[in-house]
């Protein structure tokens, strides 16, 4: 109960100094196109969604920072010879789902008031289904993988317009050492600014 008061307290505290010194929070998300580049899948992009929240801190007119977490989903599609690296029950043309939560520390550089780039890096946490958020939590340096994101931001007010590429940088399979398994994203969305 006490870590309930204290969290109460830090998140009424975080909201007021929010408003008033320029930080922002929203909410958005999108449709998550990604792939992995090895062997066992199958090249070109399959449709998914993410969604999640986001802060704006500004540090200055033209620079801030801007984190988020996401949940998201991305689906892959096994090639033929999927089940020689031991999964029988997968066949070429399968389709594999993945659930992440991305983590992503981006900065954004205005180009004017309603362009901005956003670059940076993104840690991704793969959630096992049948554990809570916590259990899963604990499991992030097992099954994380580390990406670099880029992208446009279009603001309209308290609307932003968002498209980003992601690649991953490390390794995500963990099955075999035949092939190398790197991930990618194209992920495009809508967010809104609540304060």
């Amino acid at each position: 109960m006490k870590k309930l008061l204290w969290i109460s307290a830090f998140l009424l505290f975080a909201t007021t100094s929010a408003m008033a010194q320029g930080i922002h929070f929203g909410l958005k998300g999108g449709v998550n196109m990604a792939k992995i580049d090895g062997q066992q899948f199958k090249d070109g992009f399959n449709l998914s969604y993410y969604g999640g929240g986001f802060l704006e801190l500004a540090l200055s007119e033209k620079f801030g920072i801007q984190p988020e977490v996401l949940f998201s989903q991305s689906t892959y599609e096994a090639a033929d010879g999927f089940e020689d690296i031991g999964f029988p029950d997968i066949t070429g043309g399968d389709k594999i789902k993945l659930n992440y939560l991305n983590i992503p520390i981006l900065a954004n550089i205005k180009l004017s008031d309603q362009l901005w780039i956003q670059l940076g890096p993104q840690y991704s946490i793969l959630m096992d289904q049948d554990e809570s958020l916590v259990d899963n939590g604990k499991q992030a340096f097992k099954n994380g993988n580390f990406s670099a994101v880029g992208g446009l931001v279009l603001s309209l007010g308290s609307l932003r317009v968002n498209a980003r590429y992601v690649i991953g940088l490390s390794e995500v399979n963990d099955i075999t050492q035949k092939d190398s398994w790197k991930s990618q994203a194209i992920q495009l969305g809508i967010g809104y600014q609540i304060f």
